[in-house]
Formats: C-alpha cells, structure tokens, sequence
C-alpha cells in the first residue's frame, strides 16, 4: 500500500521553495488561448517536465494549440490485478490574459500568496500535480491505478478541440479528477451547471437612411425586437440564466443596417432546462419582411448534475481529512472540461486545484499553503485504491 496518506502531507512541507520558483517560470511562460507559438513554448516544458517525473507523454496536436497527454502505468510486477480502469485527471495549460500580461504584471509573493497571470487558473494546479508526482517518487510509492492526465490548450475558450482528447481518455475510466481552482472555502466541486454561447445574427437590407430609408430593413431594429421577444420565451425557471454580452451592427449613422448580430451566453443546471433554452432560440422568427434571423452554437458545454459518482467526492474528503484538512463537496456555478465526462455518468470530482482568487482577475492570486495540502491530497489520490465496488465501470462510451 506504499506510505501512509499522512506522510505525504509532513514531506510536502519541505517543497515550498521549490513550488514558487515553478510557479514563477510557468507563469512567466505566458500561455494565451489561441496563441500557438506560446503555447508551444510551454507545451515542450510541461513535456520535459512530466517525463522527468516518470511520464509518458504524448502530444496531441490541435488547430490552435496543442493537447498533452500523460500517462503514468502501475507497475505489474509483483503487483495485484488491475484494478479496472483508469484515474483520468484533468486540466488545462492555457489563460485567458494576451501577450505581454505577465511583463506589466511580473510573478510576486508575499507570505502566504503568489501573483501573476495565470497563477490560479490553473497553473498552480498544475504545479500541485507536479509535486504529488514528485511526493510519489520522494516516497517510493507507486499509483494505485494507471493514472492518466489530460492537459488542453484551449480550455478557456471553451475546449472546441480540446473536448476530443478529454472524451477520448474518459473512455474506460473509473474516476476522473478536475484540476480546476476549488471554491473559495476549498470545498470540491461535484456538479457544474452547462454553459452555451449562442451568435444570433441578422441580415437586413442597406439603404440610405434618408433618401431611401423605406427601401432598407434595419438589421438593428430586428436584432432589438428579436432580443425581446427571446426574453419573454425563455423558460421561467430558477437554473435558467441568459446574458446578452456582446451586440454590434451597422456601419454608420446614415446607413440602414444590414447586419447585426449578438452574443449570447446560456446556464443550466438541468437537461431539460437545456433543451428549453435552445427550443427558445429555434423557435425565433423574422418580425420584419426582408429580415433573415440566422442562430449559431459557439460552444455547448452539457450541465453535469450532483449524481451517482458522489462517492468520489465522499473518497476525496476522506483522503484530506486524513491529511489534516476538512473540505465538504458542493457544485459549482461555472463550466469546466469535467462537464463532459460528470455528464456521461462517470464518477466525476473537480476543484482539486489550490485555493486562491480573482480568476481572470487582475487581483488573481494562488494561496502557496494550499498548493503545498493540494499536492499531498492528490498524491493520496493516485496513490490509494478507489473504493472496492464503486469503480466506474470502464465502458461509459
């Protein structure tokens, strides 16, 4: 059984040193959505660095960025059977802050935080599955499972290709663990409500806004009546929630609009309140003769409901209890990658990232105690068995 969960927490203790000056190149390693030079720069670092730890990693390439995926084997000599399945841990490499954010905002710590684009969400996550490795390792203790790690370029965009290398490794998992940031108070996340972003675009017609203003069919005003009419039909219910974020048009003042359109982003907690939300979307008709309404899905991440993996979460607690810390599970308002698999029924925990705040914030900040407890815990995590009886059954897909 290797070294008991505690001494993962009294050895991690001596690390602190060594998680700053990580922490300070991964974030001085800037990683912009979307931006696949600097991407590719911390990609080839995670890379050396996982094998460096006993990984085997593979790149997965994407359009505009790549994916990692790392696996470390349970050694099978000597060992017990498998335990069927895998341990899939998620997470991804890339922020939401553009080029140049980490020289206007350098790396900074001060006694119990550290600063910097990017250091909460999620590169001190990735630091604390860097040093549960480096725990392992220190102790001798191998991985109860095969334990298998996805690390998406393109996460903060909502993982368009990313999506495909994190269901690809769900497939005969037996547990997946999300790497995000917790909430606040450091309580897992075992439920996520689903996230869309809707373009509603409209095409008009353009004409001259005095000499022939009877010839054109404003885009504009379609797009304000088309937008009010989607608010008396979106579903009255509490889970529902829909936020009108971005809206342009025109061309200038004397110029009958011919385009306009809207960026709409939708919350669910439910399938059924999912389902309602895009029914209001499909059932959307043109008011003006000449007008055309045109509705586009951007990205659709599915709601993951409080299910029948909580007893990972319930695993989890118990393993930081153990190690000192007292953490309860509840879900979380926000979408993640973890959506996708707690939705097809695998049993599914995320937040097991270091506390902070201010994600895609300027104020954003990682608490270094928390990256040194969340190591531990997670190197208690690969290193115990799942609960006998409550694996996943490893056919999900």
């Amino acid at each position: 059984m290797g070294a008991d969960v505690r001494a993962f927490g009294e050895v991690s203790r001596g690390f602190e040193a060594e998680i700053i000056g990580r922490l300070k190149s991964l974030v001085e390693l800037e990683s912009p959505s979307r931006d696949v030079e600097l991407l590719a720069r911390l990609r080839d670092d995670l890379k050396a660095r996982w094998e460096a730890l006993g990984l085997a990693v593979r790149i997965i390439n994407g359009p505009t960025g790549d994916h990692l995926v790392a696996t470390l084997a349970r050694p099978g000599s000597g060992a017990p059977a498998e335990p069927r399945g895998h341990l899939l841990m998620i997470g991804h490499y890339d922020t939401v802050w553009p080029r140049g954010e980490a020289a206007q905002r350098p790396f900074r710590t001060d006694a119990t935080h550290a600063y910097g684009p990017g250091a909460f969400d999620m590169k001190g996550g990735i630091v604390a599955l860097e040093l549960a490795l480096t725990l392992l390792r220190s102790l001798g203790v191998q991985p109860a499972q095969e334990l298998r790690v996805v690390c998406v370029a393109d996460e903060e965009v909502s993982s368009p290709d990313g999506r495909y290398a994190v269901m690809g490794e769900a497939e005969g998992a037996a547990a997946v663990i999300g790497l995000e940031p917790p909430h606040p108070d450091g309580s897992l996340k075992n439920g996520r409500r689903g996230v869309a972003r809707v373009r509603l675009g409209v095409t008009g017609r353009e004409a001259h806004a005095g000499l022939d203003a009877e010839r054109g069919v404003s885009a504009v005003d379609e797009l304000v009546d088309q937008l009010v009419a989607l608010r008396r039909t979106l579903p009255k219910v509490a889970d529902a929630a829909c936020n009108v974020g971005v809206v342009s048009g025109g061309t200038r003042a004397n110029v009958v609009a011919g385009r306009a359109e809207a960026e709409i982003g939708l919350r669910y907690s439910a399938p059924s309140t999912e389902m309602a939300l895009f029914d209001a979307l499909r059932t959307l008709k043109p008011v003006r003769q000449g007008a055309e309404v045109c509705v586009e899905v951007l990205s659709r991440h599915p709601a993951w409901p409080v299910g029948p993996g909580a007893w990972l979460a319930k695993h989890v607690i118990g393993l930081a209890k153990r190690l000192g810390e007292e953490i309860s599970a509840r879900p979380a308002d926000g979408a993640g990658d973890t959506n996708m698999t707690g939705a097809l029924g695998l049993p599914t925990v995320d937040g097991l990232g270091p506390r902070g705040r201010g994600a895609h914030a300027r104020d954003e900040a990682v608490v270094l105690s928390s990256v040194l407890s969340r190591g531990a815990l997670l190197a208690a995590v690969i290193a115990r068995p799942l609960p006998p009886g409550e694996r996943g059954t490893g056919n999900a897909y």
